[in-house]
């Protein structure tokens, strides 16, 4: 089927379905270096990362925000600027809307009162400006595992409230990262709208695609973005620790040869489910530091592909 990236960041949920069989239409994405990110890792032809490489990285980063980069494919930068009637017919809509005022590690958290949390609403409205036969048979949401409890609930039962509005029936679930084929602990609440016109499948629940957890990661050495192809180094505790954006290198960190060795941004995105031909379309057009915050700040792509299969009717 197809779909719209909102929220897209460097396009975990764009890979993952499109691992699933599905085709992307089009994508929202705020933030520029994301966008940089997404254009190189998803959109750019051959010829045209060859032709950046040539180009020093100042210049490569305001080459590739061009539309020419984007090769025709559908782009908004700001989701509360888009009118629903310029959006590409799609059957799903995936969104992780942004999490900070919902976050368990933010003290001042203001569930669905806060400015970014809220452009959930956003993207609600958007849904329900098209006419009922124009709307996505999904929706594809991701968050923070709090979403389910934060302001005692109530923030959630209002995301159930409004998805009900538009016509929609919710199912959801916390999945882990570690038992999707990653070495990181991370929870998420992952919520399925489908259309009531349509055939209700049942999505949820994802079973476990891994006996334990996965211990080990493969090691960039030189910590410059090289490829390592055959090094690895075992997580102190069997898995990493949440990644986050807000945390570039806390609790990220395990022993070496006897020595601290910080995750490096590949590692990072290799802990998201990226492998390394993606990773190095990155690093081509971004620096170190904004790639290892875009993984932090992204879903995991092996767990949307999990999600996205049987979205398709896959095993």
């Amino acid at each position: 089927m197809k779909f719209i990236d909102w929220f897209a960041g460097v396009g975990g949920f764009r890979r993952g379905m499109e691992l699933a069989g599905h085709e992307c239409v089009g994508f929202c994405e705020f933030d520029k270096y994301a966008v940089m990110s997404y254009t190189a890792m998803h959109l750019c032809t051959p010829e045209q990362l060859e032709y950046l490489s040539t180009l020093p990285l100042k210049e490569r980063q305001k080459e590739i925000l061009k539309d020419e980069y984007r090769n025709g494919e559908w782009y908004a930068n700001d989701v509360r600027r888009v009118y629903a009637g310029d959006i590409p017919k799609s059957d799903c809509w995936c969104f992780g809307f942004p999490c900070q005022d919902i976050s368990i590690g933010n003290s001042s958290a203001n569930g669905f009162q806060g400015n970014r949390s809220s452009l959930f609403f956003r993207v609600m409205y958007l849904c329900r400006q098209l006419e009922e036969e124009k709307r996505p048979t999904y929706l594809f949401i991701e968050n923070v595992k709090n979403l389910l409890s934060v302001n005692g609930g109530w923030d959630f039962a209002r995301l159930l409230v409004e998805m009900d509005r538009g016509g929609y029936d919710a199912q959801w679930q916390v999945i882990n990262s570690k038992h999707h084929g990653v070495a990181q602990n991370r929870e998420r609440c992952f919520v399925v709208g489908c259309i009531r016109k349509s055939d209700q499948k049942r999505i949820f629940p994802i079973e476990k695609s891994t006996d334990g957890v996965l211990k080990t990661v493969q090691c960039d050495v030189n910590g410059k973005g090289n490829r390592s192809v055959a090094d690895r180094f075992y997580l102190p505790d069997g898995i990493m620790a949440t990644l986050s954006k807000a945390r570039a290198h806390s609790k990220a960190a395990t022993i070496v040869d006897n020595k601290v060795h910080l995750l490096t941004a590949r590692e990072r995105m290799r802990l998201q489910g990226w492998t390394d031909d993606y990773i190095d379309r990155a690093y081509l057009i971004n620096e170190p530091i904004k790639i290892a915050e875009q993984a932090g700040n992204g879903v995991t792509v092996t767990v949307i592909e999990a999600i996205a299969k049987k979205m398709k009717g896959g095993d």
